[in-house]
């Protein structure tokens, strides 16, 4: 499959001999000015083009023949001609140019000779322009250290594994030759596929030992979850005592109702083979409906407004739409009663009273990653399977998150860290209790796929679940951009999808861009976000203080600075990541790039026009969206 590069130019460029070469620091490679929009950052990609000048460089110097056994394509579509001599100053010039451009390129082979050489080299870089950038803070202003901590500590991490799918590749393939298209608007938006009963089993025991799960015979069997948080590791004894004896910080419990209690209220029991249009029976549906219809496939959707008109169900009513909407319950035999029961145990996993990694957030994120999919640019490329994976990924990514981060669970010696060692532990814990849900009772939504088919399955959800770990962002930016980059310079303006790991690695930037999406979406919303992100965080900030433990960057309530820290946030997280997308499909993405720097505008003016007291400051209010309306209406006339 082949994808238009929508920025790259058609036109065709000389190679001209004054052309500007790659930086001899590496930083930036210039390209024909005919060529591709903008600069290349991506050392491989800088690598590339500084070795196709050099071809030409070559052939011009020597009058070499041009058999192009290779079939090579390059940004430079013709070599310049004339009769050179070695006496002549041209030649001497050429020559030497060449020879600096090659030992250039010879410089950064040996600097990307280890397994990670795009995000290694790229953090160096990151770093020194992030503390560059926080240096017009001041020395004095506690924010800087704050956001700096903040973004480093959670944004960047090397370790990063894909592995090639055949089995993905060849359904790929079967698809296509067949003339099939999954194109969203291909199913029909009715309640017809849930007319259909789904029969038979599937290989339930089809799991690839991926990644490492807890035993199945735990507590969380008894559908109660107990993490004591301070219970275990190097904590002083006083700490553990005090995380002992408050409830409220030492102990997360999670109370799961069973699979028939669920049946019984909520779904349809089986007997009858129609489902409400949304899954479920809400107080709402008519205006629920009307809802649907004007914005399921729309970015910017109001998930609030959508949880408060389905009673609490966003998640289920909005998996539901999308995946009746793609024909999804149909072209993989799920009997829509069992999915509408997976959905709403999911959905009751997830912690209603954690602010913001709560069921509507991950409703947020599935509706986004429908959106992200609808890309012109990206239209037949993935198999069904592939969407199946990363909508029911977007759902689960989340599900009984804690609403405290990885580090504070590391720091806590918590059971959780201890079993994943360390490693991505809540987005391990979210994989085990997604797929745990899918082994009782009536939950096995996957149930009628083949062996191989859902083991394949499997291994896609877990590599997509992994890439929502923040600290893999810098690796998934620079893999992303380098792609793009690549495709770019070989002259072709084409990126080729055809094999796995391509496919693979833009779903993973696809839901790790759904799971960055707030700051690009309207400011209204956006900041009811972040209103909800930043209450989360004080909440691990007052635990932690309570436990003597040092307060994690951006969870003091007493100290941070808003504005600024999603000033900064946008511009060294959100911008180059939406950036790079929008090179991706452009222009499918131009909307989302200019909110996204819009938003960000509107808090850098607030943060000199921000006056508030720390205490205010630090306890964003949870606005209704009328409440939040009003204020932005009045606050800067214009949103």
């Amino acid at each position: 499959m082949i994808v238009r590069l929508g920025r790259s130019s058609t036109g065709g460029a000389t190679a001209a001999t004054s052309t500007s070469s790659s930086s001899t620091n590496g930083i930036t490679a210039v390209l024909p000015d005919s060529s591709v929009e903008g600069v290349i950052v991506t050392p491989f990609a800088q690598v590339l083009v500084s070795m196709q000048r050099i071809r030409n460089a070559f052939i011009r110097l020597t009058a070499a023949q041009v058999s192009n056994k290779y079939n090579i394509t390059t940004v430079f579509d013709s070599v310049p001609t004339g009769n050179l001599t070695p006496d002549s100053s041209d030649y001497k010039i050429i020559a030497n140019e060449t020879l600096e451009e090659l030992e250039w390129c010879l410089k950064q082979l040996e600097n990307i000779q280890t397994k990670r050489p795009v995000s290694d080299m790229a953090f160096s870089k990151f770093k020194r322009l992030l503390n560059k950038e926080l240096n017009s803070f001041g020395e004095a202003d506690k924010s800087r250290h704050q956001i700096s901590a903040y973004i480093c500590e959670t944004f960047l991490e090397t370790e990063k594994d894909v592995e090639t799918n055949e089995e993905i590749d060849s359904m790929l393939e079967r698809r296509r030759s067949s003339g099939q298209s999954h194109n969203s608007t291909s199913g029909q938006d009715t309640n017809t596929t849930s007319k259909r009963q789904a029969s038979g089993t599937g290989d339930q025991n089809a799991n690839p030992n991926t990644t490492r799960t807890p035993d199945t015979s735990s507590s969380v069997s008894s559908s109660v979850i107990k993490t004591r948080i301070g219970s275990t590791g190097s904590m002083s004894t006083e700490s553990r005592k005090s995380a002992q004896l408050n409830d409220s910080s030492g102990l997360l419990t999670t109370k799961l109702p069973s699979s028939s209690k669920l049946t019984s209220q909520n779904v349809d029991d089986g007997n009858g083979p129609f489902l409400p249009i949304h899954g479920v029976e809400t107080p709402n549906d008519n205006e629920l409906e009307e809802r649907f219809s004007l914005c399921l496939d729309e970015w910017g959707v109001d998930i609030f407004e959508i949880d408060r008109l389905s009673n609490g169900h966003a998640l289920t009513t909005v998996a539901y739409r999308i995946f009746q909407k793609r024909d999804l319950l149909k072209t993989f035999c799920i009997d829509p009663h069992v999915f509408v029961r997976y959905l709403l145990r999911v959905e009751s996993t997830y912690h209603a009273d954690v602010p913001y990694h709560n069921s509507m957030h991950a409703a947020d994120v599935l509706q986004t990653a429908h959106f992200l999919l609808q890309a012109e640019a990206l239209d037949d490329v993935f198999s069904d399977l592939e969407i199946l994976a990363v909508l029911f990924a977007a759902a689960i990514h989340d599900v009984d998150h804690p609403g405290v981060t990885n580090q504070f669970l590391i720091n806590t010696g918590h059971e959780l860290a201890l079993q994943y060692n360390d490693a991505s532990v809540l987005e391990n814990h979210h994989l085990y209790m997604a797929f745990k849900i899918l082994t009782e009772k009536d939950c096995d939504i996957f149930a009628n796929l083949g062996g191989k088919k859902r083991q394949t399955l499997r291994r896609m959800v877990i590599e997509l679940v992994l890439a929502t770990d923040m600290s893999k962002h810098m690796s998934l930016l620079a893999d992303l951009r380098t792609m793009v980059e690549t495709k770019k310079v070989s002259g072709s303006g084409m990126l080729n999808l055809d094999n796995y790991a391509d496919r693979i690695q833009i779903l993973q930037n696809m839901i790790h861009c759904a799971d960055l999406s707030n700051p690009a979406k309207p400011l209204r919303l956006y900041r009811k976000w972040t209103g909800r992100l930043i209450e989360e965080f004080f909440r691990q900030g007052d635990k932690e203080r309570e436990l003597s433990l040092e307060i994690s960057p951006m969870c003091d309530r007493e100290s941070v600075e808003v504005e600024k820290s999603q000033v900064s946030f946008i511009d060294f997280v959100c911008h180059p990541l939406w950036e790079t997308w929008c090179d991706l499909v452009h222009p499918c993405a131009q909307l989302i790039l200019d909110t996204l720097e819009d938003n960000r505008d509107w808090y850098e003016c607030h943060i000199k026009e921000s006056k508030m007291k720390v205490t205010q400051l630090a306890r964003p209010k949870l606005a209704t969206a009328a409440e939040d309306d009003e204020e932005i209406s009045t606050t800067s006339g214009n949103t």
